[in-house]
């Protein structure tokens, strides 16, 4: 067993890592830990490994979204000369195919990668935290198991959160799970949330021949800049998605066949209710508060930069922190934590967090938003770039959209950027870089783009603080 102090000076001799979960951060951390000379024994209480990304999140609902896209196109053509015609859609093949992909990337990058890296066992089972070092695991086959390891890893993942409505425990629901695997399109469907998950959905299902109804607390996007929720209505409401803001259900029925969800102001009729109201972490039944790990009040375990928990052998990463829910951020988690299990010391950095919504447009952000900057008290200067500006948005007759960049107005370095456009999850990674590298407007504006790309907006945007770019010719540096 490795003490306390045993590895705060150089690197652990061979330490067993006990990981609770099989998910993107899990599966990091594994990796690592056997590359650092380790060995790990991987505990998964669900049927398929992988976690939430591949399975059920992050690769099925990107496949969704592209077949959707597709349709979209054929109905709507930019371009004179180009017919417009009604997608023919079978659900049951799309699903098949997405299935398909799904099960291929979970054999190869989870359920082959554990199977042929010696130092990683892979036990079936639900664990329970015992004591700083051991575990309890309640396997397959009804009997018991006790690990002790050098190092714990909670890595569960989070769960569909369910909003408190009378009346709908019980009802069919959705949650994103069964929206991703339904093997036919409802004629209306009716979506509870206003996030990424509810969104990315709600267009999907639309696209795909549905009737869509999206009640939103507030309104869409609620946590970021305003103009980014507006402009997502908007086009939104072009497809024909009615966005109810302000909107909280306050009762719903199912009569075998249909829901109804009343509301303030109407009652909804819909042969579907997707519940895509935000994600709670699986901590429940680990034990934390028995063993002294410290969880907010939602119950995500809290950790340091070094992913260390309250309890100094117990690290935890992925969405059962507070840490942000993406997919990128958990396993640069995972391998971080890794490093600090087996001796080394890491710090994870999340001062610059790129983030992409798959509407079309898509929603893309980094850094700080004006209104987050103010609550830091950083005085901001900001320009918005429509994308009736931009070239390449010209010539693929698609304008709707902008892009907005936020700046330190002292230092007139750039702090943030929030776009919407198509492709903006293609772009957001050029803001991210030129925020890391401490980048005036300035410098921005002056470096070169490549004409008529989307990317090229940055620049565009960036020489508004200096020009007014509709004065500019065509590729004007």
């Amino acid at each position: 067993m490795i003490g306390k102090d045993e590895c705060s000076s150089g690197r652990c001799e061979a330490p067993h890592v006990a990981i609770v979960g099989s998910g993107s951060g899990a599966f990091a951390a594994a990796t690592k830990v056997v590359e650092e000379g380790g060995t790990v024994t991987m505990i998964e209480s669900e049927p398929r490994v992988g976690g939430t990304c591949v399975n059920v999140g992050c690769v099925p609902s990107k496949i969704m979204i592209r077949s959707a896209e597709l349709a979209q196109q054929q109905r709507s053509k930019p371009f004179d000369g180009l017919e417009n015609q009604e997608p023919q859609i079978d659900r049951a093949r799309l699903l098949a195919q997405q299935t398909g992909l799904v099960d291929g990337l979970r054999k190869a990058k989870y359920e082959h990668i554990a199977a042929q890296t010696d130092g990683i066992q892979l036990v079936r089972g639900t664990a329970t935290l015992s004591s700083a070092h051991e575990l309890d695991v309640a396997l397959e086959g009804g009997e018991r198991q006790r690990i002790t390891a050098d190092r714990i890893l909670i890595a569960t993942g989070a769960s569909p959160a369910i909003p408190s409505i009378a009346g709908i425990e019980g009802t069919p629901y959705w949650t994103s799970t069964e929206a991703l695997y339904a093997d036919a399109i409802p004629g209306h469907l009716i979506v509870i949330g206003s996030s990424v998950v509810a969104v990315e959905l709600a267009q999907a299902y639309r696209r795909l021949g549905a009737d869509v109804t999206v009640l939103a607390r507030t309104r869409l996007m609620s946590r970021e800049d305003p103009q980014l929720g507006a402009g997502l209505t908007d086009a939104f409401g072009r497809e024909g998605i009615r966005v109810l803001a302000g909107t909280v259900p306050s009762s719903v029925t199912h009569d075998g066949h249909r829901f109804t969800v009343t509301t303030a102001d109407e009652t909804l009729t819909g042969d579907a209710l997707l519940v895509a109201a935000g994600r709670a972490p699986n901590t429940a039944g680990l034990n934390l508060d028995a063993i002294g790990v410290e969880t907010d009040r939602a119950g995500a375990v809290k950790v340091n930069s070094r992913l260390q928990t309250s309890v100094p052998t117990i690290y935890a990463v992925g969405d059962c922190t507070a840490l942000p829910h993406y997919v990128y951020v958990a396993a640069s988690a995972g391998t971080h934590a890794a490093i600090n299990m087996t001796g080394g010391d890491a710090d994870l950095d999340l001062s610059i967090v790129p983030a992409v919504t798959f509407t079309d447009p898509q929603v893309a952000t980094v850094g700080l938003s004006e209104e987050a900057a103010k609550r830091e008290g950083i005085s901001t200067d900001s320009r918005t770039l429509d994308l009736d500006n931009v070239p390449r948005s010209l010539a693929n007759f698609e304008t709707d959209g902008f892009i907005k960049l936020v700046i330190d107005s002292s230092s007139q370095r750039l702090i943030g950027a929030q776009i919407l456009a198509p492709n903006a999850g293609e772009m957001i990674q050029s803001a991210a870089l030129a925020i890391r590298s401490r980048m005036t407007v300035k410098e921005l504006s002056e470096q070169l783009f490549p004409y008529l790309t989307m990317v090229e907006g940055l620049k565009l945007c960036a020489q508004t603080f200096f020009k007014d770019v509709r004065m500019l010719s065509c590729c004007a540096g």
